[in-house]
């Protein structure tokens, strides 16, 4: 592929298909300017895939760019090839790398830039303020409505009353503290103290999904509110600050080097209880605190503490742990999808073909075509709960960004539709780096983002929470179909309803794989389909119709809750 610029402007060209990404190949027979993933969706068959193309080079290539040039054995000036070593950095798990390539410390340092550094005793204590305000807040009630009064006053309202709130939580709870801070003060004046109370809040969700799951909209629509250049002359002060990560606070005290130590694989480690005896979770605890404690020792200095250092230690562990518990899940389905199902042939009875109109379904797939489906989807979510922490920093910027909101009935009540570049961009390059890895692309490549499916990068990030939601109770179903047969009655009811053991965890795959991934649970014909969001909505609409399945009740025999972790009712 050759390559020439693309533009001689100082403008971006963007994509002639999605209008979002910008260009970086040109199809010469199209005629058109595409972005990777775009180019790749539509010359992927027909008679487009003969067309020849050329590789686009931005205008404005940084310097960085540039001094990655190399000059090849003919005196020409090339690019230097590091793919290899973004791949490595982009698909490390845990594996330290020889001292050739990138090592696990790059990597430690590279993910530390999007993890959330974990609360301290005084930072938990302005969580308890922040939501027992938000609690009582009426915010999203008294601002996302059809008014003709004045939206930004009425904005600035709520704001101050917010802090009026939390202002006298904080006196209530300490009064000789309240005194110092409100006593003389107003809100103004107390810009510092309400911006960290904030940011706790904000970070403490990134850190926890599966908190503040009635208040944290609100706070998130009032920040997005709050930084209205309007409202912000209003309020005089800014309710907004970044989010401290583990790499800002290392970096703030000049101990960057402890990501490098080589001990830290150990100390960060997610301590896995899976196929072991008590002993040698008890052995793996001990050597970890070990390994933490070593680290402490030796970076420990006048700026920085062991203390401080073990908070950066357990936050990097904490994103150890919120991988294994969301990333996992797509890991093991991804493994029994290929244990029992086969892309080139079907046993009887288990195809996974599915025909549009039938059933529920949405597509027509062949069973070939339907594994291949099921296959990339569980994939895609897989390299979206690795990139989640990364995806949260950009849904946060996106939604407290300047970027104008349009509030609009999209189906489910009137939504805050917002532009979400940040987290676009993001998501195309996990896109691409997924269809690269598969090979091929079955469905459309659509990212639905800032608009009536899925209106901003709120709604985005809520959304792909439910993965781990959707799969870790099948899973968890599947695991323990051998321990429930050891009741001599629930093996007998196994095996003459199911057949064994075996086909019945095959009963359940093939149902999810057939009518999980079959394109249904849009509001209408139309926003049902093969779009990205679109998977997962159908995954969802299957979860909801869990209980009138044949097997649904060894879900109940294995412990099954529901998919939101609340207790099942019976509708």
């Amino acid at each position: 592929m050759d390559i020439q610029v693309a533009s001689d402007s100082n403008k971006p060209v963007f994509c002639v298909e999605c209008n979002d990404q910008e260009a970086s190949v040109f199809c010469e027979q199209c005629d058109e300017d595409f972005c990777e993933v775009c180019h790749a969706m539509l010359h992927r068959t027909g008679s487009r895939k003969l067309h020849t193309a050329k590789k686009l080079t931005p205008h404005h290539q940084t310097n960085d760019e540039s001094r990655g040039k190399v000059i090849d054995s003919n005196g020409k000036e090339g690019q230097k090839d590091d793919t290899p070593m973004k791949q490595a950095l982009l698909e490390m798990d845990g594996t330290i790398i020889n001292s050739s390539g990138p090592t696990f410390g790059d990597y430690m340092t590279k993910r530390s830039k999007t993890v959330p550094l974990r609360l301290n005793a005084e930072e938990r204590q302005y969580l308890k303020l922040l939501e027992a305000a938000l609690n009582v807040s009426e915010y999203t009630d008294k601002i996302d409505i059809i008014s003709y009064s004045n939206k930004a006053k009425r904005i600035v309202a709520q704001i101050t009353e917010l802090c009026e709130i939390i202002a006298g939580l904080v006196v209530s709870g300490d009064y000789k503290l309240g005194g110092q801070l409100f006593s003389k003060k107003n809100v103004r004046e107390n810009e510092e103290i309400f911006q960290r109370i904030f940011e706790v809040g904000r970070r403490h969700k990134i850190m926890n999904p599966e908190k503040m799951r009635s208040t944290y909209g609100k706070l998130m629509y009032m920040l997005m509110d709050s930084v209205i250049p309007e409202v912000e002359d209003y309020l005089g002060f800014s309710c907004v600050i970044p989010i401290k990560t583990v790499y800002d606070f290392l970096k703030s005290r000049e101990s960057i080097d402890v990501l490098h130590d080589d001990n830290i694989v150990l100390a960060t480690r997610e301590i896995s209880t899976e196929f072991k005896t008590r002993q040698q979770i008890e052995n793996e605890v001990q050597r970890k605190q070990i390994a933490i404690k070593t680290v402490c020792e030796k970076y420990a200095n006048e700026r920085i503490s062991k203390e401080d250092i073990e908070r950066c230690l357990s936050s990097m562990s904490d994103n150890n742990a919120f991988l294994k518990a969301n990333r996992d899940p797509c890991d093991k389905m991804l493994k029994y999808l290929a244990k029992y199902f086969s892309p080139t042939k079907n046993d009887q009875g288990y195809s996974l073909a599915i025909h549009a109109g039938r059933n529920g379904h949405r597509l027509t797939h062949t069973h070939s075509t339907q594994f291949t489906y099921v296959h990339q989807s569980l994939s895609l979510w897989r390299e979206i709960m690795n990139e989640m922490f990364l995806l949260w920093s950009m849904a946060d910027e996106d939604l407290i960004s300047p970027s104008a909101y349009r509030l609009t009935n999209t189906g489910q009540g009137l939504q805050r539709i917002q532009a979400c570049p940040n987290i676009s961009r993001v998501m195309h390059k996990i896109l691409n780096h997924t269809q690269k890895k598969c090979g091929s692309w079955v469905g459309s490549s659509v990212v639905h983002l800032g608009d009536k499916n899925v209106p901003n990068a709120f709604m985005f990030i809520d959304k792909y929470n439910q993965v781990a939601r959707i799969l870790t109770p099948i899973i968890s179903t599947l695991d323990k179909l051998d321990s429930l047969v050891s009741d001599a009655d629930v093996a007998e009811y196994v095996s003459s309803e199911f057949g064994g053991v075996e086909q019945c965890r095959k009963d359940i795959l093939h149902d999810l794989f057939r009518h999980g991934f079959d394109g249904s649970g849009g509001d209408n014909y139309f926003d049902a389909g093969s779009c990205i969001d679109g998977r997962l909505t159908s995954a969802w609409n299957w979860c909801s119709t869990i209980e009138k399945k044949p097997f649904f009740p060894i879900f109940l025999m294995t412990g099954f809750v529901g998919f939101d972790g609340s207790e099942w009712v019976d509708q």
